[in-house]
Formats: structure tokens, sequence, C-alpha cells
């Protein structure tokens, strides 16, 4: 019978999405900590160091409308399970790489490999929770995923402090091969309520041709220009500062260890997976996630402003303001939510990895496009500050387009 095969319980569904997502968060953030260990022993400039923290966000960004297409098509399991391979192939290149195109092109292979991570949490969670709970139910998983994150901080520099950078993502792909095959083996697309009301039916598959027409019909869906335009700047400013810049800053100009490094980012990734926890329910709370938008976003401007405006801050108040700045910019789960709701279940995968083209080609411009400023500044005190201030003038532009939104709040 179908529905004995579906899974019995949510724990192990989040767990499995809690997994997939920390892989795509260490990833996607690993470049940061090690990156003057990764300019010293690749040869790499500012220019190309910004470029391979972009390549990842390029590749996501390239397939998301297939990875839409697939999950509405083959569901998220196969999809996932499929492309987490390529991910760990991506991992072994980084580990073997000689030089800038290496490097390059290996996290543009763990890009595609990670291209359905992230959206199958929105997209299978939209399934299996009410829509009220929804951005509680992302908060849980995005918060955890984290861990990802706090993986690629002092772990990391442990470990390319004494067995290498490259032992460590010959690591990381020993672990996504275990993850693949283990959200291939237990993940399911759909409720066990689900199959039992459809008496063991499967679901409706798509043509080719009503998938394409599904896309069409996403792209004209009302309100989706503003969510599309915050997103592109909410989560990608975050993760400039968090994933790519904020080591090289450290160092060059707090003159901060990689294990030192390592701690400061450490803790901002702490700070992001509180905020994001502390986000979760606040649209329920408030009763309009377009509040909670402009409130995180008006206060990562702010504390961007301020980091752009200091001229060599003390360690101390340049800690506290990088912490507090990944607290407040974790927002973007309250957009994701929002962007969900925007789209019916039967169109859930197109729409929601169409929400995620945003992000990602917000996460693909920032990191080349500050990394050209840093370049240009000599990467220095004077460098770092026009890539704050540069980011804080990106939010002000994407909240002044989303002021358009709807507020889709939940009840």
């Amino acid at each position: 019978m179908l529905a004995s095969r579906v899974m019995a319980s949510r724990l192990p569904l989040l767990l499995l999405l809690i997994a997939v997502t920390c892989l795509s968060q260490f990833y996607r953030v690993s470049n940061s900590v090690i990156a003057p260990e990764l300019a010293r022993d690749l040869d790499l400039s500012a220019r190309q160091l910004g470029w391979a923290g972009s390549a990842f966000f390029f590749a996501l960004f390239a397939v998301q409308i297939p990875v839409g297409m697939w999950f509405d098509r083959f569901g998220a399991r196969r999809t996932v399970a499929a492309l987490s391979l390529l991910a760990m192939a991506g991992s072994l290149w980084i580990a073997t790489a000689s030089d800038a195109a290496d490097l390059i092109a290996g996290r543009a292979v763990v890009g595609v490999g990670c291209a359905a991570s992230f959206m199958s949490v929105v997209f299978l969670c939209s399934r299996w929770f009410p829509p009220a709970r929804l951005a509680t139910a992302l908060s849980w998983v995005f918060a955890a995923s984290n861990v990802g994150t706090l993986a690629a901080a002092t772990p990391l520099a442990w470990i390319a402090a004494t067995v290498g950078w490259r032992h460590g993502f010959l690591g990381f792909a020993a672990v996504t091969l275990l993850v693949a095959a283990g959200f291939y083996a237990f993940v399911r697309d759909r409720p066990p309520e689900f199959y039992q009301a459809a008496r063991g039916a499967e679901p409706h598959k798509e043509t080719p041709s009503e998938i394409l027409r599904g896309l069409w019909q996403v792209w004209r869906t009302p309100g989706l220009g503003p969510v599309l335009s915050m997103h592109f700047f909410a989560y990608a400013t975050m993760l400039t500062v968090l994933g790519v810049w904020g080591g090289p800053y450290l160092y060059d100009v707090h003159k901060l260890d990689g294990v030192a490094r390592g701690n400061v980012l450490l803790a901002m990734g702490a700070a992001q997976i509180l905020g994001i926890l502390a986000y979760g329910p606040m649209d329920r709370v408030l009763r309009s996630r377009k509040k909670v938008v402009f409130g995180g976003a008006t206060i990562s401007m702010v504390l961007l402003a301020v980091m752009a405006l200091l001229a060599e801050p003390p360690l101390w108040l340049a800690v506290v303001l990088l912490v507090a700045f990944c607290f407040f910019c974790a927002y973007g789960t309250v957009i994701v939510a929002q962007g969900r709701a925007l789209f019916p279940d039967r169109l859930a995968g197109r729409g929601v990895t169409t929400v995620n083209m945003a992000q990602c080609l917000g996460l693909a411009v920032l990191p080349a496009g500050t990394g050209y400023i840093v370049e240009a500044f000599g990467a220095g005190d004077t460098a770092y500050r026009w890539v704050f201030g540069t980011l804080a003038a990106g939010l002000a532009l994407g909240s002044i387009a989303y002021a358009r939104a709807r507020d889709n709040a939940s009840a």
C-alpha cells in the first residue's frame, strides 16, 4: 500500500531537510574563513576570490527554472538526491584544485548540486505544514541548517590549520554522499494523510506543455515583482558579509589569524540562527509579513551604514556590529513564506524556485561586484567601508521596490 511507504511523522523529514541545507550552507560560506589560505595556496586576487564566492550562486541561479520543473514533475525527493551527487563531485574538485579556475569551476558544480536544497524545504514544508505555520516551520529548518555555517567557521579553520583545507572538502564530499542516500531513502513528497485521502492514487503528472504553461502563469502572478526585488538583496547582503568578506575583513583590517577569524564568524553564524528563529513567528505576532521585512531591512541598513562610516573601528566594536547585522538581516525566511503564498499548490515547485532565482541572482552579483571594489581600493579599511556602504544602498533600493508588495500575512 502506497501510504505505508510514507513517513509516519514529520521529524524524519525535518531532520533530512536540515541535513541537506546544512551542507548547502557549509559550501556557500566555506570560502570566507579560509580565504587567506585559498589566496595563498591558489594565488588568488581579490577579484578572483569574489568570483569564487559568486560562482556557487551563478550556478544556483542558472538551474532554478529546471529545478522548479523537476520538483513539479518528479518531486523534491528524486531531484535533491540526484543533484546532491553533483555537490559531492564539486567538493572533490575543490579539494584537488590547483588554481583559480579549478576553485571557481568546483564551486559552480557544487552550486548546481545544491540548487534544489533550500527550495525543497519550502516545497515540502508547504505540503506538510498548514499555511499559518509555514514561516515558523521554515525558520526551524533554516535556523538549524546554519550548523553548516558554524561548521564553515571555527571547525573548518581548525581543519585548515591542522590537516589542510583540502582534507576538509574531501570529508564533506563523503558526508554529502551519505545525505543524498538518506534523502532518497526516507523523504516523501507528500504527508501520509494525502495518500489516505487519495486512496492510493498517484498525483497527476503534468505533461511538458502543461509545465511550461504553469511557468508562464507563475511569471504573471500579481505581486511577484516587489517580492523578487527585496529577495534579490536581503539574504545576499547578509551572506556577502558572512560568507565572502567577513573573514578577509577581519584578516586585512584587524589582523586576526584563522582560528580567531573562525571564532568571530562562528558568533556571526550563531547570531543568524537566533535571528531566523526570532523572525519565524513574527508574521503571526504582527499579523503582517511586510512589516517584519521592512523592520529587518531598515535595521540592517543602519548597521551597514555605521560600519561604512567608521574608520578602523576597534575590534570589539567591529565584532558587535557584524554579529548584530547577522541577527537583524536574517528576515529572508519571511520573504520566502510571502513568496510561497502567492502560488497554488500545483505551481508550488515553479513558484518557489522562481522566487529563489532573485535570491540566487543577488548572491551571484553582490559578492562578485564587491570583489571589484575590494580590489580597486587595495583590500584595506577603505575598501571594506565601501563594500558596507554599497550593500546598504542595495538594501535601500530593494526596500523602495518592495513598498508595492502585497501583504499576505499568515493567520
